[in-house]
């Protein structure tokens, strides 16, 4: 890893800023969602994992436990009460005996479709006043620090 650039303190506080700008929206972020997800009784646990099986279905806990980036094990919890409450179902997978597919159940879908909801209208007041031309920067800032990340990640692994 490269030294932080040593002339420029300002570029340096620029960037520490930055950093911890993007961290605390992110959290705050979530903490707005999980407070207006509570009135559906989820947790921040069980919604996320809601909304990425209902983005892929059949995916197997492996992957979706890489996705979310939580252990196994805890998701193997989330996944157990998900299905106690009638929302989730486990499949043998068609290309892996070993491995189980997540699918959301027929009584998950209303609730998916409440969360859609929330969500949809939660954007709208987080980014209320700011323009169109403002999120494609920030997006593309946004694509570009993830990328680079994925790359340094992929460094450290290999």
């Amino acid at each position: 890893m490269k030294p932080a650039p040593h002339d420029d303190t300002g570029t340096i506080e620029l960037m520490e800023h930055f950093a911890r700008s993007l961290a605390a929206s992110s959290r705050l972020w979530k903490r707005y969602l999980d407070l207006q997800f509570r009135d559906l009784g989820l947790s921040q646990a069980r919604w996320s994992v809601l909304l990425e099986i209902s983005r892929n279905q059949e995916a197997t806990q492996i992957e979706l436990a890489r996705t979310l980036e939580i252990e196994a094990a805890s998701l193997v919890r989330l996944l157990d009460g998900l299905e106690n409450a009638g929302l989730i179902e486990r499949r043998p997978s068609a290309e892996d005996r070993r491995a189980k597919t997540l699918h959301l159940t027929e009584a998950a879908w209303p609730l998916i479709a409440s969360m859609k909801e929330i969500s949809a209208a939660s954007r709208t007041a987080i980014l209320e006043g700011i323009s169109q031309r403002d999120m494609r920067v920030a997006t593309q800032v946004l694509s570009r620090i993830a990328a680079r990340l994925e790359i340094l990640s992929n460094g450290q692994n290999g």
